[in-house]
C-alpha cells in the first residue's frame, strides 16, 4: 500500500513537473511576462517552486489518484484532478485578482484553466502508470 502511494507520487511528480516546465519556459512565457512581467524577479526562488511541486503532487494523490486506485476507475482520476486543479488555482488567482492591483482577468482565466489541464492529465497519467506499474 505504502510502495503504491510512493510510485503515484513519483510518477505523477515527473508528468507535472514536466508539463509545468513546458507551459512555462515555451508556451506561456509570453503571456505571463506581458501581464506580469513588473512582478518577476529576475530569478525564481527555485526553493518555494520546489515546495510547490512537492506539497502539490501530494494533493494530486490524496485527492485524485487515490480514489481512482480505490475505484479502479481513471475517470476518478480524471474528475477529481481537473477539479483540484481547478479549486488550488481558483483560490490563488482570485485571491490575487482581490487583492493585487492591477492582476489581469485574462491571468486569472487562463491560469485556472491551466490548472485544471495539468492536475486532471497528470493525476491520470499517475493513476495508469501506478497500476502499470503495480501490475508488473
Amino acid at each position: 500500500m505504502v510502495m503504491q502511494y510512493v510510485i503515484a507520487y513519483l510518477t505523477t511528480a515527473a508528468v507535472f513537473l514536466a508539463l509545468d516546465f513546458i507551459w512555462l519556459s515555451k508556451v506561456a512565457t509570453k503571456f505571463y511576462f506581458d501581464r506580469l512581467g513588473h512582478l518577476l524577479m529576475e530569478k525564481p526562488n527555485l526553493a518555494a517552486a520546489a515546495l510547490f511541486y512537492a506539497v502539490y503532487v501530494v494533493g494530486l494523490v490524496i485527492f485524485a489518484i487515490g480514489p481512482a486506485v480505490s475505484s479502479g476507475r481513471m475517470s476518478t482520476a480524471l474528475v477529481y484532478g481537473v477539479l483540484f486543479g481547478f479549486f488550488t488555482y481558483a483560490t490563488y488567482d482570485m485571491t490575487n485578482y482581490a487583492t493585487l492591483r492591477g492582476w489581469p482577468v485574462a491571468v486569472v482565466v487562463l491560469d485556472i484553466a491551466w490548472g485544471m489541464v495539468i492536475s486532471g492529465v497528470s493525476a491520470v497519467a499517475g493513476y495508469y502508470l501506478t497500476r502499470l506499474i503495480i501490475a508488473s
